[in-house]
């Protein structure tokens, strides 16, 4: 893909902050000068106005304001999974159409960040999902770990279906979702001693999330 640095952020479930610390990501690119963006190819649950928040928030932490339809190529009514929503609008999720995108996006930038849906298994379509939309793209993958009970087997079952899948864990970053989650640094310490890759920061709970303020917790791959 043409352009400097993309990397496809995805989670360990649904709910783990990867929109937060994608918007915190670009601020940290931005401290850093860098011409930056991101992406949510697939987003569902559209506000009344037709807007979806994940993809509002994304627009707002890059640095510059790029193309909607190139942002956020497909956005669906219904909160719900993607390819359900998709099923419920008679449209198909192209991932030719995402990966064009992209590559615009990406062609005159610094860094472009890409997150996905849900999980790095979401069903987009009946023989798609979101890690077969990562292989498409080609991208080094950013795993945002939930702090929470159970994140521990879930992140080592996610970092499992990134490596079977052939693409590069470039970085992962543990983000407090859980303000009552008990022994939450011993919990980062097992993943360190266990994941292949740098730990970009970890943030913890804060009840006011702010990712321009967040961003001195985390660094790029």
């Amino acid at each position: 893909m043409p352009g400097n640095k993309a990397y496809f952020v995805t989670g360990t479930d649904t709910g783990v902050g990867k929109t937060f610390v994608t918007c915190t990501l670009l601020h940290v690119a931005r401290s850093h000068n860098l011409k930056c963006v991101g992406m949510k190819p697939v987003a569902a649950g559209a506000g009344a106005n037709g807007q979806n928040e994940d993809v509002e928030m994304l627009a707002a932490a890059a640095s510059f304001l790029a193309p909607r339809e190139l942002v956020n190529p497909y956005c669906f009514e219904a909160p719900v999974a993607p390819h359900i929503a998709a099923a419920v609008e008679g449209r198909e999720i192209d991932p030719g159409r995402i990966a064009a995108a992209a590559r615009d996006l990406a062609a005159d930038t610094d860094l472009l960040l890409v997150e996905g849906v849900g999980g790095f298994r979401v069903p987009l379509g009946d023989n798609i999902d979101t890690a077969d939309l990562a292989v498409h793209l080609g991208l080094p993958v950013i795993l945002v770990v939930g702090l929470r009970l159970g994140c521990l087997n879930h992140a080592l079952i996610t970092a499992d279906a990134i490596r079977a899948r052939g693409l590069p864990l470039a970085g992962w970053v543990a983000n407090g979702i859980d303000p009552d989650m008990p022994w939450p640094e011993e919990n980062v310490t097992a993943l360190k001693d266990r994941l292949a890759a740098p730990l970009l920061g970890v943030l913890p709970w804060m009840d006011d999330a702010d990712p321009a303020l967040a961003a001195s917790r985390l660094s790029l791959p």
